[in-house]
């Protein structure tokens, strides 16, 4: 009979250590491996004040992330950042999940070159039905690249723990961009239709004079698409080369180009049916697109 979630904040490695009976070796890092638990919690909701990265090699363990239940398949690597509230339930309440992972408080990383990167790992932010799912071979990867971070929190602290351990997490990273690259490239059709749909939504939208009420935004297609802002963005770039944002631009720019060499409405006018409500915006999109001011596109059509 499913109970109650209890609520653990982890706001600190040792916080969810506790939660599972494993040792703190390290106050700012740590590898789990929850075959070594040496308690069982289920119906747990967890609030996230550090990163983590968990790779379930087991099939009894599913996680709620908002409103949605995922199904958290062996191979699949998942991923949390600070603010995220995620619900973990496992299937048979005796049993740990067979998951390892990562997990590290923001602090190890702060004043290294790790802190300036971090955001650049976007998928910190996807959803977990858009985790990415490893092969053999990059499953091995994975837990090599474990077992080094391991090894060095074993080993005694000195002046370089700190660098090498974040070096060793920022390569995992890396990986897992790597990984997460294939994943696009192995779901190229499904990536297609989505671009198609989205294209088709994009002119649609600016066709149907819904630009009045604000410029289209990515959120608004990844909503549609059923995706994260993060992932329907990093998608969007590996298909086109572009971004999400800047295929919307363009699209803005040809709408108004056609405005302003079919028309003599005030560039403001035009400004304000694209979704613009400072003018100086619209002229400032059109300019970086094209190269020239409205004005100037305007003169040079009209010769």
């Amino acid at each position: 009979m499913k109970q109650n979630s209890i609520v653990v904040r982890l706001d600190s490695i040792d916080a969810y250590n506790k939660l599972y009976g494993l040792e703190t070796k390290h106050p700012l890092v740590t590898v789990i491996n929850l075959n070594e638990a040496t308690k069982v919690v289920n119906h747990v909701r967890m609030d996230y004040d550090v990163y983590a990265l968990f790779l379930k090699n087991g099939t009894n363990c599913k996680i709620k992330y908002g409103r949605r239940p995922y199904d958290y398949q062996e191979g699949t690597v998942v991923s949390f950042s600070p603010g995220h509230l995620v619900d973990v339930d496992m299937e048979i309440d005796e049993i740990a999940p067979n998951v390892i992972g990562l997990m590290f408080h923001p602090d190890l990383i702060y004043k290294t070159n790790l802190a300036s990167k971090i955001k650049r790992y976007s998928f910190f932010d996807y959803s977990q039905r858009e985790a990415v799912h490893l092969s053999a071979a990059e499953r091995k990867t994975f837990i090599e690249c474990l077992e080094r971070i391991k090894g060095e929190i074993e080993h005694p602290v000195d002046k370089h723990t700190a660098a090498i351990i974040t070096s060793h997490i920022q390569l995992l990273l890396d990986y897992l961009t790597r990984f997460y690259e294939r994943q696009f490239i192995t779901r190229s059709k499904v990536n297609s239709d989505i671009l198609n749909k989205f294209e088709s939504a994009l002119k649609e939208y600016l066709a149907s004079g819904q630009s009045k009420e604000g410029i289209p935004t990515v959120n608004y297609f990844a909503e549609l698409a059923h995706l994260t802002p993060g992932y329907f963005g990093d998608m969007i770039k590996k298909e086109t080369g572009i971004t999400a944002q800047e295929i919307i631009s363009r699209n803005i720019v040809e709408i108004a180009k056609q405005r302003l060499s079919e028309s003599n409405d005030d560039i403001s006018i035009i400004a304000y049916e694209l979704g613009f409500q400072y003018p100086q915006h619209f002229s400032r999109m059109f300019k970086r697109v094209t190269g020239i001011s409205p004005t100037q596109f305007r003169e040079k059509s009209a010769i």
